[in-house]
């Protein structure tokens, strides 16, 4: 008979035909649509139905359609069942639920208003897929009109259908609707655990994750609710979020006793949970006593330990994965990549990229951004371009991409070019995104490459143009922290209080600490370290960050007494000293004169902490000594070191021969340098100036020719001044400001009145082989008086003058301002390039250590 029926296309006319005339018409039909494995036989079997006039036969028609995955004839058969009758609106719902599995949201929506148009009422088998299609597409309106015909229809007392309601409103980002929907559900008294786990999951997806939490508290204990997979799959992650393991040991312990442990989904959970509060041992421990792992289990290891630094750990077990030939994801390439890119192993992570595109493994937008964060701590613009070229090509741009991984792979772009040095590459991709496509971190990653980079007035002009244009965009603590870091490296004291009044008026988290931090340098680098200390002691916790930058503030300005006593207090709270710490102890000593404490400090390093002393505290040492004019101690030191010396050693050993004079000592130092490769503006300076305070002119002529051979050319000197309409720069000499005639004639006046006080030009600085006169002239336009100058003629009687230099400031105007200090009512706050000089009265801050 027909069970064992040919379906081949050929003989299938034929066959088909002679089944018709052999048996019962309609059970034939019937049998034959069963046995369809293809639309075309489908499409037989429908021809010979239509020209029989079977009827029956229609619903069997519909299924056979469906199971050959042909839902748009399935549905023309369907449109033509009249009357519209309650069973077989299963056949819709049938057609929606393949719609929603396809992906294909819009035609879900379509096929439900086609549905009703046609005289089909949607049963509660409808409603939730329709939800989830809203849901889907983040539309609350139609969402919400779907919403209202469930109200309408009699159905919102259906749990089910009012589970997908709730889930509904949080896709669309409406957790306060899909609240009131499940607090209509509590007073009814339908709700169930699929209720509460939706809840959750709604708070979850919103990142309000308090509120997670607090839903799991309630279904467990006022509303005893017994939890079950789903939930803890769902609140374990508002734990981490949170930062409270606490909450996630119970859940854990609750699981185990629950009997709930043994599913993968939620051991998974688990272990992401201790990974994000970094807690790996306790993960770890998790990992191992699973029964069941998968891939998730493993990434979730690895990417827990790349997070926290123990990459020795994350790569163990990629190797691990390797080996056990699990198949490596997305997700694991990219963990990998992140964490050879936050070490700053930029080249091991391109690497590892490469794998990753042998293996065939495809990246998705998490990869690139690693990936573009590994060339930029390896300065790899080359192959940051090439990432660049990739993601045009395969991601950016095309139909149907989420904006939002759009926008995060271009602002990994901008902060690459930025630390690749090429902000105007960067500047041009940020200024070609609309203002509606820039969010907070494009604004912070553009800002932060100039504050980083040394476009400092860039990087505070965007800022305010942030703030200016965007009333609606909030900067965040990391942008705050760019602008104040931008302000720290112009001295720009007046922004940065305007910036510190903009976070006290906003209220960062009663000002998270690395804001906090950020503040105490800013403060510090801007002559003030007064106002760092009252920052210092309002912020509610300290780091070690904490501590360090004040104790930083203080050596700079001189007040190295002041910094061993924030030493001393940092070690009574429990901190322990760093290498970091102790190179700003040694720093504070050697600018302050403190040569016994220094030795101390140097010599109980090891003993009293277990720091081992690196070349750079060697270096701190021989400064100290130097500046003391202890050279022959210096150099023993040096020859003493347990490693080769560095640059930094010899350029401190170097520096100290300048100021006292000892040109042999100071030619053995640079000889030193040139051997060690390390020629640069600097050190050819310093020995020129040695030179030239010997008057050994042959000598400075030689340095100066041999500098022009090597291409090195000396930085010009320039100094500024911070004023109520922003930044003046002057230079050697400048007479561009309009200003000028004023300035320079302010200045001849007080020269001409510190020299009736006694001031000799200190001619030796001029470095010029010309007569004493000429050097005085010379000495008369340094970029650091023409700001003094500008300085008194337009800042308010009294009021401190705040001069920036990018050099180390000239021993004569040192000397000058010292005289000039003791006849003009400012006190001036003068920032060279190695500390702060307060000249007050007739003496500086420095007292002579400089």
């Amino acid at each position: 008979m027909l069970y064992n029926i040919s379906l081949s296309p050929k003989p299938f006319t034929t066959k088909i035909t002679k089944a018709f005339f052999s048996t019962t018409p309609t059970a034939t039909a019937t049998l034959l649509l069963k046995q369809c494995r293809s639309i075309l036989q489908a499409k037989l079997v429908h021809q010979h139905i239509l020209v029989r006039g079977l009827t029956h036969s229609v619903t069997d028609l519909i299924a056979a359609y469906v199971a050959c995955n042909a839902p748009s004839q399935a549905l023309s058969v369907l449109q033509r069942l009249v009357p519209p009758c309650s069973s077989t609106v299963f056949w819709w719902n049938v057609l929606i639920r393949s719609a929603v599995r396809s992906g294909l949201l819009e035609d879900v929506l379509c096929l439900y208003g086609r549905m009703q148009r046609l005289g089909w009422k949607p049963d509660h088998y409808t409603y939730p897929f329709v939800f989830k299609a809203c849901g889907e597409l983040h539309s609350f309106r139609r969402g919400a009109s779907v919403h209202a015909a469930v109200c309408v229809n009699g159905f919102e007392s259906n749990v089910f259908v009012c589970n997908a309601v709730v889930a509904m409103y949080g896709r669309c980002g409406a957790s306060g609707e899909a609240r009131k929907v499940f607090d209509e559900m509590l007073e009814r008294g339908i709700g169930d655990v699929v209720s509460w786990n939706s809840i959750m999951a709604v708070y979850a997806q919103s990142g309000d994750s308090k509120n997670a939490i607090e839903m799991f508290d309630w279904m467990t204990g006022d509303f005893h609710v017994r939890p079950d997979a789903v939930s803890l799959v769902n609140v374990l992650p508002s734990c981490a979020s949170l930062g409270e393991p606490k909450w996630g040991m119970q859940i854990h312990g609750y699981a185990i006793k629950a009997g709930l442990f043994e599913d993968v989904f939620v051991g998974n959970a688990v272990i992401d949970m201790y990974a994000k509060c970094g807690m790996m041992d306790e993960a770890n421990n998790v990992f191992d006593g699973m029964k069941d792992k998968d891939v998730v289990s493993w990434n979730a290891m690895v990417t827990g330990y790349s997070q926290i630094g123990r990459f020795e750990n994350a790569i163990g077990l990629f190797e691990n994965m390797r080996e056990e030939k699990i198949e490596l994801n997305v997700v694991t390439w990219s963990a990998v990549i992140a964490g050879y890119a936050q070490r700053g192993h930029g080249y091991q992570a391109l690497d590892v990229f490469r794998q990753m595109k042998t293996c065939g493994s495809e990246p998705n937008v998490v990869t690139l951004v690693s990936l573009l964060s590994g060339c930029a701590s390896a300065g790899a613009l080359i192959h940051g371009r090439e990432t660049h070229g990739y993601a045009i090509k395969w991601i950016l741009n095309l139909d149907g991409n989420d904006p939002g991984n759009d926008i995060m792979l271009i602002n990994g772009l901008i902060d690459m070019y930025t630390k690749c040095k090429s902000a105007k590459v960067a500047r041009m991709m940020f200024d070609s995104l609309a203002a509606e496509t820039k969010n907070v971190v494009t604004w912070t990653v553009m800002i932060g490459g100039y504050a980083q980079h040394g476009e400092a007035n860039e990087a505070l002009e965007l800022f305010y143009q942030m703030l200016r244009q965007h009333c609606s965009l909030k900067p965040n603590g990391f942008t705050i922290s760019c602008a104040l870091m931008a302000c720290a490296r112009l001295g720009a004291l007046r922004s940065g209080k305007q910036i510190h009044a903009y976070v006290l008026r906003n209220q960062y988290d009663s000002m998270k600490l690395f804001v906090g931090n950020c503040l105490i340098d800013m403060y510090s680098k801007s002559g003030d370290v007064d106002a760092a200390r009252v920052v210092f002691d309002n912020l509610q916790h300290r780091n070690d960050v904490s501590w360090t930058s004040l104790m930083t503030g203080y050596g700079m300005h001189g007040r190295g007494e002041e910094a061993l006593q924030v030493f001393d207090e940092m070690r009574r709270v429990g901190l322990v000293p760093d290498a970091v710490t102790f190179l700003v102890v040694l720093y504070a000593c050697s600018h302050s004169g403190m040569i016994d404490e220094g030795m101390t400090y140097f010599n109980g390093m090891c003993k009293d902490s277990g720091v081992v002393p690196g070349p750079e505290h060697y270096a701190c040492m021989a400064d100290l000594l130097g500046r003391a004019g202890r050279l022959d101690d210096a150099l023993n030191l040096i020859k003493t070191m347990p490693m080769e010396p560095t640059p930094i050693v010899w350029v401190a050993l170097l520096s100290a021969c300048r100021i006292h004079g000892n040109v042999e000592l100071g030619e053995y130092a640079a000889d030193q340098l040139t051997e060690l490769d390390s020629e640069n503006d600097g050190s050819y300076t310093l020995l020129s100036n040695i030179y030239a305070n010997a008057k050994r002119w042959k000598d400075v002529a030689r340095i100066r020719l041999l500098m022009k051979h090597t291409g090195i050319k000396k930085r010009p000197g320039c100094s500024w001044v911070q004023g109520k309409k922003g930044t003046t720069t002057f230079f050697v000499g400048d007479r561009t400001h309009p200003q000028s005639d004023k300035i320079y004639d302010i200045l001849a006046d007080l020269i001409k009145r510190i020299k009736d006080m006694g001031y000799v030009p200190e001619t030796s600085f001029a470095l010029h082989d010309v007569d004493d006169e000429e050097k005085g002239d010379l000495l008369f336009e340094h970029s650091e008086k023409l700001a003094l100058a500008y300085a008194i003629l337009t800042t308010p009687p009294g009021a401190p003058i705040r001069i920036t230099k990018n050099l180390r400031v000239c021993g004569d105007c040192h000397t000058a301002m010292n005289y000039i200090s003791m006849i003009i009512e400012h006190e001036i706050i003068l920032r060279d390039s190695s500390r702060f000089h307060h000249f007050k009265k007739g003496s500086c801050s420095c007292r002579g250590y400089w």
